[in-house]
């Protein structure tokens, strides 16, 4: 059976982990930092819901090694509390 095509995915500067696999996550997150760089976009929302908090730990590592982060946060409550981090990125 052949593999279906991967689905486009719009680079707004909100990243839903939800429909990811959590081994993604890693990998995922530099390509989409790159591609908002590309885009102007320095401002992101990167959703990982709440659970456990093994995803927001993971997130949040990666974007602590990455030089393009200038700024991480948890969200606030209106941008959906500890389930969600806010990431400002360098302007080169």
């Amino acid at each position: 059976m052949d593999n279906p095509e991967p689905a486009e995915m719009p680079i707004d500067g909100v990243l839903d982990l939800h429909t990811f696999q959590p081994s993604e996550v890693k990998d995922l997150i530099p390509v989409y930092i790159s591609e908002c760089l590309k885009r102007d976009i320095y401002s992101l929302r990167i959703i990982h819901g709440k659970g456990k908090g093994i995803l927001r730990r993971t997130v949040h590592s990666v974007l602590g090694r990455l030089p393009e982060v200038s700024s991480f946060r948890t969200a606030g409550e209106q941008g959906g509390g500890w389930g969600a981090t806010l990431v400002e990125l360098k302007r080169e």
